[in-house]
């Protein structure tokens, strides 16, 4: 048996299968939030930047509209940016006022060396800060600073015309994000790796009860067809094929069975008339014989060879049965008349025993008439050879139109079969009488090729009988097949 490595690797292996199908799963799923998270962030970010310097401009442009003589709230509000670049690097910010002709009012310091009026955009007119953030624009300066732009037209509170410019630096942000996107890139793969570990782990573990079923059932031989695999052991997912094994077990234990008692009777059955024949020949040639005598000894022969011919024919007709290779001729029948025309078969024999048949109802049935004719033919026999001088027999046809079959009872009031042996009257080479009858007529196959013919046909056969008041053979044939 393989190893568990090779099984890992092995492209047909149900282990390598849910590893690979899990580490795609996982992948997919990976990319997918680290992707969802990442453009989140971005936006989270932006939308952040954006609402700051609208908030900015917007303060700026309260302070304009409502005071302007008071310059000194007004250049505080300018000049914060440089106190926030100190505490807060990530926020620094310019802004600046204009006059008409681009004339400056007032700006941070240092503002017009690191971003020039000109490379603003278009001044937007609007008032609500809302509005001013959908305005914003990225621009990137010579020095390869990345700023968020914004310039809003008002007018102060004389009504002269003004220009608010804020700019916020966001190059350490985009440097940020840029090393997020790195760390992601180097740890995106190194979380699918682990989730293909963890991956195969964790099959591997659950697939092990599979490879203990597995263990379980290569200690089981022929030898050794009594031991079970017990369902209970294991997951709910394996019952089905734990119980679907043992169920396969017993059926193999039975057959094991019957056909270790099958050889020991096939055994039997030839060894007697074999030994009759060897016996007869011997006896016959230990001294000159009259023509009688050789006659006589040749009559006894033919005899044996003819019970063995019967034999041979059952078996291999319950060969050919068991294994599917007889091809059913169905025609549809008057089952009353198929049934008189058989008793009138055994009319001579019928007579000399002073046996009374009685044929009754009436149905039509789709079956094969040739086995029919042999299943009805083996009961029907037994049936006369058991019942005494002034007895009788009856055949009943029994319709059933809720069951949609047809019921075939064959009844006498002969001796009867005790109870012990009623559930294996129809096992091959069976005979009620343990010291195995002598009767060359019977070679203990008929009821086992009565019950083949209704296998055959998907129909059943059943059996009643009391000692000393008779014994009823029933065949249920389906009406369609």
């Amino acid at each position: 048996m393989k190893n568990d490595n090779n099984i890992l690797r092995h492209p047909g292996s149900i282990v390598w299968r849910l590893t690979l199908f899990y580490t795609l799963s996982a992948s997919i799923l990976l990319v997918s939030v680290t992707a969802f998270l990442y453009e989140a962030l971005v936006a989270n970010l932006h939308e952040e930047d954006k609402q700051f310097v609208a908030e900015k401009a917007h303060a700026i442009q309260t302070l304009l509209q409502e005071r302007e003589d008071d310059m000194t709230s007004l250049e505080q509000e300018i000049q914060r940016g440089k106190t926030i670049t100190k505490a807060m690097p990530n926020y620094t910010y310019f802004s600046r006022v204009l006059k008409p002709g681009n004339i400056v009012l007032t700006e941070t310091l240092g503002m017009e060396e690191v971003i020039p009026a000109s490379i603003f955009p278009l001044p937007v007119i609007e008032t609500k800060q809302n509005d001013l953030v959908k305005n914003c624009v990225r621009r990137n300066t010579a020095d390869g600073h990345a700023y968020l732009l914004l310039a809003v037209q008002t007018t102060d509170n004389t009504g002269q015309l003004r220009v608010i410019q804020v700019a916020l630096d966001i190059s350490r942000e985009a440097a940020v994000l840029t090393d997020y996107k790195r760390k992601l890139a180097i740890t995106l793969p190194l979380g699918i790796l682990l989730s293909a570990m963890f991956g195969a782990l964790i099959t591997r573990r659950g697939m092990q009860p599979l490879h203990d079923i597995t263990l379980a059932a290569q200690h089981i031989t022929a030898s050794h067809l009594h031991a079970r695999i017990n369902p209970d052991r294991w997951p709910l997912e394996l019952r089905a094929l734990a119980e679907a094994f043992d169920q396969m077990l017993v059926r193999l234990e039975n057959s094991f069975a019957q056909l270790s008692q099958f050889s020991a009777d096939l055994a039997h059955e030839l060894r007697t008339p074999v030994n009759n024949l060897m016996g007869e020949a011997e006896v016959t040639l230990a001294h000159t014989r009259s023509e009688g005598e050789y006659r006589n000894a040749l009559e006894s022969v033919l005899e044996e060879c003819s019970k063995l011919s019967r034999m041979i024919d059952s078996l291999l007709f319950l060969a050919r049965a068991d294994n599917v290779q007889i091809p059913l001729q169905l025609d549809r029948i008057d089952v009353r008349q198929k049934l008189e025309m058989i008793c009138a078969s055994y009319e001579a024999v019928i007579e000399e025993q002073s046996v009374t048949v009685q044929c009754k109802g009436e149905s039509n049935l789709d079956v094969d008439p040739m086995l029919f004719r042999r299943a009805i033919t083996n009961v029907l026999s037994n049936a006369i050879r058991h019942v005494s001088a002034g007895g009788i027999i009856k055949l009943i046809v029994e319709p059933s139109p809720t069951t949609h079959s047809v019921a075939i009872r064959i009844s006498d009031n002969g001796c009867g079969i005790a109870r012990e042996h009623l559930s294996k009257v129809f096992d091959r080479f069976y005979r009620v009488d343990q010291a195995r009858s002598t009767d060359s007529h019977s070679t203990g196959l008929g009821l086992a090729i009565v019950m083949s013919i209704m296998t055959m046909h998907g129909g059943t056969a059943s059996i009643e009988s009391q000692l000393d008041k008779g014994t009823t053979i029933t065949l249920h044939f389906p009406s369609k097949i």
